[in-house]
């Protein structure tokens, strides 16, 4: 199926059960056994089967599959937020001692978990622009992997996924790339990378509703290097059973087996339900994003009021070139401006508006305003702002769904 199809169709058929074409709801914790035995088989991971909610259920198992469609993948796994399918990717790979290379360009919350957060678990955690030869001399012999955003949060800065995934494959390093802000636009594996991540929470569910995140694996990174003896060597608490060895998505596996099965930040099936109905019309919204976001951008700059404008659909985005080359029909949902005004400016616009809502969240269908350095990047220092490209003056405008006029209209007398 292509990839339209696929958000609407993969990982589900009617109930067999029922003949009910909509996904059904399995709000169950656990799952009746025929016997001792098949029990033993399914709990030793012999046998198929689900065993309790927090390693798996019917309903997420459905989205599971939607979303590795969505992206080419080999598997996935659903968890309850964008930040603990983060968390999660990173404790799958590294431990105290071990080292990431993550962009300067990154969500606020990201920053403080791999700054703050992993720092007390011992994980160190170098911030470098995200360009190849950075990420490169970055490395080290410790390194666990690489982390960067397809479209950086609020920068709006598109790296160049290819170079580097050459970059860090060459010292034999996975690539971690959260394509939140990209679905449907970047297949991020096409360019090499080896796990995706998202927060379902945004645009593949699309209307605020539902909290939840996502991690995806490609199925071809070679997990059997030095750097990983967690894959390599028997898992005392499961069984001795060897991750490197699993197929056809040996990262999720693992992921599932040691790290939900002990720490337990497993989806909800009610959420997972919300999740397949916002992919089955992603595609159409994406589009329809994309459209609004380029148009607002280009009356903004025609805006005598406006100082700059951040966008990645424009020409003169120094990222226009990679972000053509990577993201296909539009060029995401999100934008930032900065009016003559400054921050007072910025603050004034953001008490004005009307339309659009004073939120901390991206990927709604209703157009979301916020201004980063006060709430999303707050906590970080102003070195640390300037560093991702975070002024006083910048407005990120999640751009939604509605007639772009009326988007123009509210944002004409916020600015007035």
């Amino acid at each position: 199926m292509n990839l339209e199809t696929s958000l609407v169709h993969a990982g589900q058929v009617p109930d067999p059960a029922t003949g009910a074409r909509a996904l059904p709801i399995h709000p169950s914790n656990c799952y009746a056994f025929g016997d001792t035995a098949s029990a033993a088989k399914v709990f030793a991971l012999e046998a198929p089967g689900y065993l309790y909610t927090r390693l798996n259920n019917p309903t997420n198992d459905a989205v599971e599959q939607r979303l590795a469609a969505l992206e080419g993948g080999a598997g996935a796994l659903v968890a309850s937020s964008g930040m603990a399918a983060i968390f999660l990717a990173v404790l799958n790979v590294a431990a105290a001692g071990d080292h990431l290379v993550a962009s300067t360009s990154l969500y606020g919350g990201t920053h403080t978990l791999f700054l703050h957060t992993l720092k007390r678990l011992g994980i160190a955690v170098d911030f470098v622009p995200p360009t190849a030869s950075a990420i490169a001399a970055a490395i080290r012999p410790n390194t666990r992997a690489v982390y960067c955003e397809t479209i950086g949060n609020p920068l709006c800065d598109v790296p160049d996924l290819r170079a580097i995934a050459d970059a860090a494959h060459a010292a034999g390093v996975p690539v971690f790339v959260d394509n939140t802000f990209a679905p449907v636009l970047c297949r991020p594996f096409e360019h090499g990378a080896d796990v995706v991540i998202h927060s379902t929470s945004k645009w593949i569910g699309g209307h605020g509703a539902a909290i939840g995140g996502a991690i995806v694996d490609a199925g071809r990174f070679d997990w059997t290097g030095p750097r990983f003896p967690d894959f390599n060597e028997p898992d005392e608490s499961y069984h001795g059973i060897v991750y490197s060895k699993i197929q056809p998505a040996p990262f999720v596996f693992k992921a599932r087996a040691q790290g939900m099965r002990n720490i337990g930040m497993c989806a909800s099936p009610f959420n997972s339900y919300s999740y397949l109905l916002g992919l089955e019309s992603l595609a159409v919204r994406m589009a329809r994003h994309c459209e609004n976001t380029l148009a607002l951008a280009r009356w903004l700059q025609a805006r005598p009021e406006v100082a700059w404008v951040n966008y990645p659909g424009l020409p003169e985005h120094p990222d226009h070139a990679v972000a053509k080359r990577l993201l296909r029909g539009g060029f995401g949902g999100v934008l930032g401006f900065g009016l003559k005004g400054g921050k007072s400016a910025g603050e004034n616009f953001i008490n004005r508006v009307k339309l659009a809502s004073h939120v901390a969240n991206v990927g709604d269908a209703k157009t979301l305003v916020i201004h980063p350095a006060s709430t999303t990047h707050g906590q970080m220092t102003e070195q640390q702002l300037a560093e991702c490209g975070i002024s006083p003056d910048f407005v990120r405008v999640s751009v939604g769904i509605e007639d772009i006029r009326d988007i123009c209209a509210d944002f004409e007398q916020a600015i007035m």
